[in-house]
């Protein structure tokens, strides 16, 4: 008589463990993808294609699944959409896009590991009182990033221009995250993400084109890699890795869902090395280590923070996050290339 109750538990945590796996591998694979995309495709109007497809698509799949009823919000809901979708997308990750022209993807995602932390500093802006302990993971977390900037060799071959532009892409990504959770928001979360994605695909066309990358621009001399990388970008990047990262925050401690924040970046300086042969030096995996150290720290703290909130007010337990707003809060990955 106890096996079925102990038995679907069980099911439920693989299931969400499972779901997390995608979301380790997915996004933190797009760094390497986006590396091969960019190989033969200008950066700008590759991103422009990949979220431009990605939002057609998601906003088809919410219409046609989800009901007109999923289709309804306000004009100030659509414009934090749409502001969050150019700090998140066209900010943060056509900046991720420019910077891998000249840094490896997996120093690229160490350097963009840092959301958490910025994150807090801008709370911290706004007058928040983060714990002392998240407060020196943030201290800890510079130290990180400032190892990975340094000339020479804590930089290794990278530019440092170009890395610093991958630390604001991080902070343009934390400020769009932030916003979705100080400002309404679309009530259903894959409509939140069609809306960024679809802005976003504007904005960074209108960049593509003003730099100049259509000029001279043929599909001809696009290749047969980055085409497939592209598509993975569209597919499993922004459409499989969303879905998969909102399913599991609806049934799993949000503490837990978090870890992807230090997860990623790990899988990302790990497929670099086996796929892309890329080498990180000894002082680019000290800074990286420390990075990833910090984010833990700051992750934990917040985590425990949080779920203390939530009981003192005796709101229901971390373990299942169900509020459409609080599932789609952080848009199309936070921290994905």
């Amino acid at each position: 008589m106890t096996t079925q109750p102990v038995a679907a538990p069980t099911r439920m945590a693989l299931s969400a463990w499972s779901a997390l796996g995608v979301v380790y591998v997915l996004w933190g694979s797009t760094y390497l993808a986006i590396r091969y995309t960019i190989a033969s495709m200008p950066p700008m109007l590759s991103a422009a294609a990949r979220f431009s497809l990605a939002g057609l698509i998601a906003l088809a799949a919410v219409r046609l699944v989800r009901g007109r009823a999923a289709m309804r919000a306000s004009r100030t809901e659509l414009g934090t959409a749409a502001a969050s979708g150019l700090l998140l997308l066209v900010g943060g990750n056509g900046l991720v896009v420019f910077g891998e022209q000249r840094v490896a993807s997996g120093l690229a995602a160490l350097l963009v590991a840092c959301v958490p932390l910025w994150v807090v500093v801008l709370r911290v802006l706004l007058r928040d009182r983060p714990a002392g302990v998240t407060l020196a993971g943030v201290l800890v977390g510079l130290v990180g990033v400032g190892t990975l900037l340094l000339p020479g060799g804590g930089r290794g071959a990278g530019d440092v221009g170009y890395a610093a532009l991958l630390v604001l892409a991080g902070l343009s990504w934390s400020a769009g995250s932030l916003l979705t959770t100080r400002r309404p928001v679309p009530g259903d979360p894959f409509l939140l993400t069609a809306v960024q994605m679809l802005v976003a695909g504007v904005g960074l066309l209108v960049l593509a084109v003003a730099r100049g990358e259509l000029r001279g621009f043929s599909l001809g001399q696009v290749t047969d890699k980055s085409w497939l990388a592209l598509g993975y970008l569209v597919v499993f990047g922004s459409l499989i890795g969303f879905t998969a990262y909102v399913w599991v925050l609806g049934r799993a401690p949000v503490s837990v869902v978090s870890t992807y924040a230090y997860v990623n970046p790990a899988v990302a300086v790990l497929l670099g090395v086996l796929v892309a042969g890329e080498r990180l030096t000894g002082g680019e995996l000290v800074g990286g280590l420390v990075i990833l150290v910090a984010v833990a720290l700051v992750v934990s703290a917040e985590g425990t923070r949080s779920r203390r909130a939530r009981e003192g007010r005796g709101d229901p337990p971390e373990g299942v996050l169900g509020a459409p707003r609080d599932l789609g809060r952080l848009g199309p990955g936070v921290a994905d290339g």
